[in-house]
């Protein structure tokens, strides 16, 4: 005779709820490296897509002015696409933690394909930098999804490795960009500088459609807090104008920076007071309070600010100082545009080190001595500055990676996508504000105000001629450099090393 079954004792609805929680929260089953590279290949193909477009564009901006006979409003070409990426970023994770990341990746690229075709078809000025502005709110969520997705499918202790996989795409977008673009637009026509966008991009969101339906779904309700999205990304839209007009388009003390200023201000006082009242504010107070989330992100936003504003800087110094070419300039840069060799070892430290952030900080270090030897004598010769720049780009490529893997590691899934659009929101900010700051200290010792006009290079080239000792003027740059860098370092050091865990599963709660 068949035995029955043993049934299930029964369970009170307390106790029931409890177990449906625990299965629930029970981390997902962990992902072959096979499927894994499927889905990071494909990631690495649509940040390309979004790095390529923020370079290709330099070299290929007087062709583009010539042919609409307008220069006055070139730069807009530049600045509506700052402005755009960087406020959408944290509405970008926001949202992805409400809907998935995978339907986000796909409005993203999408929306940059079709920012790209309205730039290509632009019959004027004005449609170009409206189509600029459309590319950058498709292409300011690629980065931070990006990294959303890696945290959903690779342990914090392995996800070193990918993130600095993701720096090699930065870099080859950054060297091959400008030249990419110079040739399209010099040999061929302008306009295939955005009209290559549309096969990447298609092939970028095929493979995101495919692939991304494989990744963990991490459910839970969140509302979004619309009027708190809006202050946030409206408060930094002025402050973006301010540092970017001021020292160079308007005095610091002019009414219209100051009134920028003021905007902002205000803004970021009443988002501060949408995050103390709204039901679930729109950038939590956890993630806000988060220490590691403080700190890494204050370390991340220096270090890549300091590597912005010299790679905008370094290569007039090589014009003026060391008399190179533009092209020579450019492959001078090289060696401080090369941080792929740091993001790769602090992969490798996170892989295997338990202390991993000390590698960063020496490299920091390192820099900083570096920096200080550049301050100390701007005319050394161009080998052993291209030597102290390979440590400088060396040291900032070692902070990204072991920044954004510690807040990664520091927060709950469900709050991954807003933290990675928060770090990109402030890297963006912090980057512009310390370029303006190194813009105006070398401004200042050229004696430069707006109201001359001419631009740095311009001016650069008057004092040159005048006699001056241009070198000892880009001194104050690489101090500038080292203060910043410094920062970074103090910020890193206060960043909280917590153990990496070696699952994709939640990490344990903190008091």
């Amino acid at each position: 005779m068949k035995k029955s079954e043993p049934t299930e004792p029964e369970r009170n609805p307390a106790e029931a709820s409890s177990v449906d929680a625990s299965l629930r929260a029970a981390p997902p089953a962990r992902m072959s490296h096979a499927d894994v590279r499927t889905i990071f290949f494909g990631l690495m193909l649509a940040a390309f897509l979004a790095a390529l477009n923020q370079t290709i564009i330099a070299t290929a901006l007087p062709t583009v002015g010539r042919y609409f006979a307008d220069f006055e409003n070139l730069s807009w070409l530049v600045t509506s696409y700052l402005l755009t990426s960087t406020a959408v970023a944290p509405l970008y994770g926001k949202l992805s933690d409400i809907y998935g990341r995978r339907a986000m990746m796909l409005m993203a690229i999408g929306l940059f394909i079709a920012g790209s075709v309205a730039c290509a078809a632009a019959p004027n000025m004005t449609m170009l930098i409206l189509g600029r502005g459309l590319q950058g709110i498709g292409g300011g969520g690629i980065l931070p999804l990006s990294q959303a997705v890696i945290a959903d499918v690779v342990a914090p202790r392995e996800r070193g490795r990918y993130q600095a996989y993701m720096g090699v795409v930065w870099v080859t977008s950054g060297v091959g960009g400008p030249v990419l673009g110079g040739l399209l637009a010099e040999h061929l026509h302008w306009s295939l500088i955005f009209w290559i966008n549309v096969p990447i991009g298609l092939a970028a969101a095929a493979l995101t459609h495919r692939n991304l339906k494989r990744i963990p779904q991490h459910q839970r309700k969140h509302q979004l807090d619309v009027l708190g999205a809006v202050l946030m990304m409206a408060s930094a839209i002025p402050l973006l104008l301010a540092l970017t007009w001021g020292g160079s388009r308007y005095s610091w003390q002019s009414p219209e920076v100051l009134g920028l200023i003021a905007a902002s201000l205000i803004l970021t006082v009443l988002f501060g007071w949408r995050l103390t009242r709204a039901p679930e504010p729109f950038l939590p107070l956890s993630v806000l309070n988060n220490p590691v989330m403080r700190m890494g992100t204050a370390s991340a936003s220096l270090s890549m600010g300091v590597s912005i504003a010299l790679t905008i800087f370094v290569p007039l110094y090589f014009e003026v100082v060391h008399k190179l070419t533009a092209t020579e300039s450019g492959l001078a840069l090289i060696p401080l545009a090369l941080t792929t060799p740091g993001s790769l070892l602090s992969g490798q430290a996170m892989l295997h080190w338990k202390r991993y952030k000390w590698l960063p900080v020496g490299f920091l270090i390192a820099s900083l001595v570096a920096l200080a030897i550049l301050a100390w004598r701007p005319d050394l010769s161009l080998l052993s500055v291209l030597v102290l720049l390979g440590v400088v780009g060396t040291a900032t490529g070692t902070v990204y990676p072991v920044t954004t893997v510690s807040i990664q590691n520091a927060l709950p899934h469900h709050q991954v996508g807003v933290a990675m659009g928060a770090l990109n929101f402030f890297r963006s900010l912090a980057s512009a504000f310390v370029v303006a700051a190194m813009g105006a200290i070398l401004l200042t010792s050229m004696g430069a105000t707006p109201e001359r006009g001419g631009g740095i290079s311009l001016l650069a080239a008057n004092v040159t001629a005048a006699g001056v000792d241009v070198a000892s003027m880009f001194r104050w740059v690489f101090l500038a450099a080292l203060v910043f860098l410094a920062l970074s370092l103090i910020a890193l050091m206060l960043m909280e090393e917590r153990p990496l865990r070696t699952t994709t599963a939640e990490p344990p709660p903190t008091v």
